[in-house]
């Protein structure tokens, strides 16, 4: 068959363009004219001059090999393929008609392929991004493949100017062809491979054959538009890659404009012309004319091609993420080698575009100061860097280069600020929340480096992307950072949770910036049980939030799932399969509904405190004007606000409390969750030796309060100094007897998550009730210590209780004469009176009640044994 079609093919394309890719594999190789890489070893050329895999005979090997080719758009793809088996989820090919790099294996590669198999038994165009997993372009009929040994295919596919991809098959093998289908797909304009790809079971290891294989761009190119990129530089962008030798004369502008003096292709993009002028041009409506320019394979556009553009002037206003921050020294003491003077570094990341500044503001946020503005006639020039500090601290930076000093210049907060660029039009162009864990280094914390952002092509990261300067003079201001390196950001965006801030407004609440455009399309989410979504509103500056407007108000405490689909961050990551989260409109809190669950009073060098809450009650609460107190010995309150704003509590949520999220998942990094901590401006002073945490609802009300103790941890820890108290019984009291140590095992913390040493609530029946009755004091969270539990008929009683060895020997006097609830509980951590641990072995638990008022006494025995894990 392949005798008979080359002349055909050859024959077909010969008057419109050469070839990008052929290869018949008729020189008995594939490893040049052209050569194809990767599992080279695992592929062979057949006496039938067939390209047939070789692979070694294992269930899910996946073999590939990929060869050079830059064809994306007016371009056709052919090629025979023969699997000899039957095609299944674990045996399948797919041609890789365009591919962004040699690793079609690889996650992450970009590319469309054509699928030979599958499930479905079909022959179907893909689409693979980034992220996620390949979609459908074409979806082919089923079963079309469906013999058991000799799925015999040739396929065409076409891709035109205008982006509409067309399939076409022939199941003998020749040129006769059928359509599977056309569609319009133009997510991806670049191309460098073209490849195969087989998985297989261990049967069909030498079951899959190629021949044929041919790319042809018959397409001339397309002018798509012209701007200008400086006074005397015009840009041209093509459909398609041209050819390297542009020619100037192939150039001109509008009759009574400047002429062309050169023209070359650009470096990076092979798309983009530049036009070098020989004089400026003049303002206003311009067209450029091209004429036989020819792409990078060939074919020639006769032309002339056109675009008309508007030329305002050589400096443009920036948009969103073309003015940058790129360094800022918020701590200039101790000095170290730059100027002691605040100051931040702008850069303009274009390669080609002047960017006007003149009434961009700077600004923070929530502060009363008026914003600085930038002056008329300021502008950054492509790739540019500047410094921007006050307006009496210019000639500090001249050394630098270009410095703006501004009226206003905010001061910038060594801690952590927000800072913001706005354009004159009051639209956000960028902005970054620092912090000075962003540092990544406990010296240069301390003054005098500053934060440089790694790559400026990731502008939308945070912590991930900063880190000190590494120059030794502290910093680099006004010109390339010395910690630049790529960091793209791969993740797409995570909905983290949702609240309903009114009975017609719900809030969600992203993990990373969003593009604000695409995230105000009321398409991408819905609400069930079904709830009408009118609008859809990011929320500035930094667009994190999104606020639902709902066409009926919610009713209390019922829960919905708020659902977003295909999410987008500013990087232009899409998030894959849909995410979700559960809310509801939240009602009134009455004391005893939410309650201290964990306290971390004395943390680590460099730590900070927190204090963790739990929802013990069945409603959706609103911490919003909550407060957190500690209870001095005097009784006066030190409280500090919990939020100013909106977050919702569910039934059974913990939020834990601290000034420095970041700090507690560094010092906790496998026992954190990340999502149930809640960053507050400030905690109150809780003492290392002892303290009263209390909780506050909006009104003032006293919702729990726990008396903590450095002496209340485990006397057999050697430090107690970044461990918590957790709470063991959610339902039992804020008393001593039912908070413990952490477990080692867990790292001594767990803020926001479940507590190492929880423990299910008491629901025995009789007076005592022991759990459990063989426990392990050995700190790694599972049964460290035994809870006594007991149930009285009636008040007025009081208890002992004393621990006795297997051979009567006093152990532990646990309880003396306690005066008792009607029900409560004893914990034995498994310790003597000494501070020793006890002995592996059966003990005693001696329990004595007494009620004074008429002399009743009862007495219990329990046994319970003390283990050791091996």
């Amino acid at each position: 068959m392949k005798k008979l079609l080359l002349p055909f093919v050859a024959l077909l394309f010969a008057r419109t363009a050469t070839a990008q890719l052929t290869d018949t594999f008729a020189d008995g190789n594939f490893t040049q004219n052209p050569a194809w890489t990767g599992d080279a070893a695992s592929f062979q050329v057949n006496a039938a001059l067939q390209l047939q895999t070789n692979g070694p005979a294992t269930t899910g090997t996946e073999l590939q090999l990929v060869t050079p080719c830059t064809a994306t758009i007016g371009t056709t793809w052919e090629f025979w393929a023969n699997l000899k088996l039957t095609t299944s989820s674990g045996n399948y090919a797919d041609v890789w008609l365009m591919a962004d790099q040699p690793d079609l294996k690889a996650t992450g590669t970009k590319g469309y392929f054509v699928r030979l198999g599958g499930t479905p038994d079909e022959i179907a165009l893909f689409r693979k991004d980034a992220t996620g997993s390949p979609v459908y372009v074409i979806n082919g009929q089923d079963a079309t493949l469906s013999s058991t040994n000799n799925n015999l295919v040739r396929v065409r596919v076409t891709r035109s100017t205008a982006g509409l991809w067309t399939l076409e098959r022939d199941l003998t093998g020749n040129t006769t062809y059928v359509s599977e289908g056309s569609a319009t797909d133009a997510t991806h304009q670049r191309s460098a491979y073209f490849g195969v790809y087989c998985t297989y079971s261990s049967t069909n290891s030498r079951a899959f054959y190629f021949d044929d294989f041919r790319v042809t761009d018959a397409t001339a190119p397309l002018l798509l538009q012209a701007g200008a990129s400086s006074a005397r530089q015009l840009d041209l962008t093509f459909n398609e890659a041209v050819a390297a030798a542009q020619p100037g004369a192939s150039y001109r502008l509008s009759t009574g404009s400047p002429a062309v003096t050169a023209a070359a292709r650009d470096v990076q993009d092979p798309t983009v012309v530049h036009l070098t002028l020989v004089a400026d041009l003049p303002l206003g409506s311009l067209t450029v004319e091209a004429r036989k320019v020819a792409d990078a394979f060939g074919n020639v556009a006769a032309g002339p091609l056109t675009a008309t553009f508007q030329n305002n002037g050589f400096a443009v206003p920036p948009t969103f993420n073309q003015l940058l921050i790129t360094e800022i020294l918020a701590d200039e003491t101790p000095v170290v080698g730059l100027p002691a003077s605040e100051f931040i570094e702008i850069h303009n990341p274009s390669a080609t575009a002047v960017v006007d500044l003149a009434g961009v503001r700077l600004l923070k946020p929530g502060s009363t100061s008026n914003p600085a503005v930038f002056p008329a006639g300021a502008v950054l020039l492509p790739g540019g860097y500047a410094v921007v500090c006050g307006s009496t601290r210019p000639a500090l930076f001249a050394a630098y280069g270009k410095v703006f000093g501004l009226t206003n210049f905010p001061s910038l907060s060594n801690a952590a600020d927000q800072l913001v660029l706005r354009g004159k039009d009051g639209r956000t162009l960028f902005e970054v929340s620092y912090s000075d864990t962003w540092y990544r280094d406990a010296r240069k914390k301390d003054g005098g480096w500053t934060l440089e952002m790694l790559d400026t092509a990731n502008p939308c990261a945070g912590a991930d992307n900063w880190k000190a300067s590494e120059d030794a003079s502290g910093g680099t201001p006004g010109r390339a950072n010395s910690v630049r390196t790529p960091n793209p950001d791969r993740t797409a965006p995570a909905l983290l949770r949702a609240l309903a801030l009114s009975p017609t407004t719900v809030r969600l609440y992203f993990g990373e910036k969003l593009d604000s455009l695409a995230a105000a399309n009321v398409a991408l989410y819905t609400i069930s049980p079904t709830a009408g979504i009118l609008r859809a509103a990011p929320v500035g500056p930094d667009f994190r939030l999104v606020d639902l407007t709902l066409a009926a108000p919610l009713t209390a405490n019922q829960p919905l799932t708020v659902t977003t689909q295909r999410a987008v961050d500013c990087a232009g990551n899409a998030s894959g399969p849909a995410t979700s989260a559960t809310f509801a409109l939240p009602v009134s809190v009455v004391a005893g509904d939410v309650v201290i669950n964990e306290i971390l009073f004395n943390p680590r060098t460099g730590g900070v405190d927190f204090v963790e809450v739990v929802n013990r009650s069945g409603k959706f609460l609103d911490l919003q004007g909550w407060q957190l107190g500690n209870q001095r010995p005097d009784n006066s309150v030190d409280a500090e606000p919990i939020s100013s704003g909106p977050v919702l509590l569910p039934p059974g949520g913990l939020l834990a409390f601290t000034t420095h999220p970041d700090i507690v998942q560094q010092q906790y990094p496998n026992s954190t969750d990340v999502a149930h901590l809640l960053q507050l401006p400030a905690l109150p002073t809780f003492p290392d030796d002892a303290g009263t945490v209390v909780l506050f609802d909006s009104r003032g009300q006293v919702l729990d309060k726990y008396a903590y103790a450095a002496t209340q941890h485990l006397k057999l820890l050697d430090n107690a100094e970044g461990v918590s108290l957790e709470r063991i019984r959610a339902a039992g009291p804020s008393e001593v007897g039912n908070f413990h140590s952490a477990a080692g095992s867990v790292g001594y913390a767990t803020p926001g998550r479940p507590n190492s040493q929880q423990q299910p609530d008491v629901n025995g029946t009789g007076v005592l009730t022991l759990e459990p009755e063989i426990f392990t004091p050995d700190d790694d969270g599972q049964q460290d210590f035994t809870t006594l539990a007991y149930q009285l008929d009636q008040p007025g009683y009081a208890g002992s209780v004393t621990i006795y060895d297997a051979q009567g020997r006093l152990a532990r006097r646990l309880v003396r004469n306690e005066t008792l609830a009607t029900q409560g509980t004893w914990q034995w951590d498994g310790l003597t009176d000494r501070g020793q641990k006890a002995s592996v072995g059966y003990y005693i638990l001696h329990v004595e009640l007494l009620r004074p008022s008429n002399g009743q006494k009862r007495e219990y025995r329990k046994t319970v044994v003390v283990g050791a894990r091996q």
